[in-house]
């Protein structure tokens, strides 16, 4: 069994590091200072993929995060087994 401990630790690992990563990368709500000082000037294509982009991102976490909870259940039964 030690093998797919490791296996499976290394895939949590990675995992965890992905989604250490997107949500880093996920923009943050409050833009009302940030905007004042950056200049806030998007355009209305740039919105666009903005949204789309953070979209993708989102559901990208959401994924993750429940693959991440199904390998520590995993993990954990078979290590206490």
């Amino acid at each position: 069994m030690p093998t797919i401990e490791f296996i499976l630790g290394l895939i949590l690992g990675l995992i965890s590091l992905g989604l250490i990563v997107a949500v880093l990368m996920q923009p943050g709500k409050d833009k009302r200072l940030s905007g004042a000082i950056a200049g806030g000037a998007d355009t209305f294509f740039a919105k666009g993929k903005a949204n789309k982009w953070d979209k993708h991102l989102g559901v990208a976490t959401v994924a993750m995060c429940i693959v991440f909870f199904v390998l520590i259940l995993v993990l954990y039964c078979i290590v206490a087994a």
